[in-house]
């Protein structure tokens, strides 16, 4: 079995998953939201191709530590995420993530339109990594 992990944004959903044994994360591709019952049906269409039994959500906190109303948002994805797909669904702290996706990106000389298209998907692949390591 598997684990997903997410990068939820207003607009964007960066995807990563696990191998099989829970190592490693790879990057997956960003989803575009559409609406809960096409969103619903991407993800559980995931879940069944990857076999995935748990879902790591990046939880925005502020530097200090306190939520604010990205926090909530991603709360409320999350909590749909759990209810619909049946599956546990992990809050993650994925304070500066995105700061270090585009660090990966200027390090390999990545474009602009790039950087911007790739990276919802490292970020998850970093929210992912850091869950994984820190279960092992």
């Amino acid at each position: 079995m598997r684990t997903l992990g997410i990068d939820f944004g207003d607009k964007n959903i960066g995807l990563a998953v696990s191998d099989a044994l829970n190592l490693t994360a790879q990057g997956l591709g960003l989803y575009r939201k559409q609406g809960r019952h096409a969103d619903l049906a991407y993800f559980q269409d995931l879940v069944k191709q990857y076999q995935i039994n748990r879902i790591v959500v990046g939880l925005p906190l502020r530097m200090d530590g306190t939520h604010g109303s990205r926090a909530e948002k991603t709360r409320e994805f999350a909590a749909w995420l759990e209810t619909s797909l049946s599956l546990p669904v992990i809050l993650w702290d994925e304070r500066l993530t995105t700061k270090e996706a585009f660090r990966i990106l200027r390090e390999q000389s990545a474009t602009h339109k790039a950087k911007k298209s790739r990276k919802d998907q490292i970020a998850a692949s970093l929210i992912l990594a850091s869950y994984l390591e820190t279960v092992r």
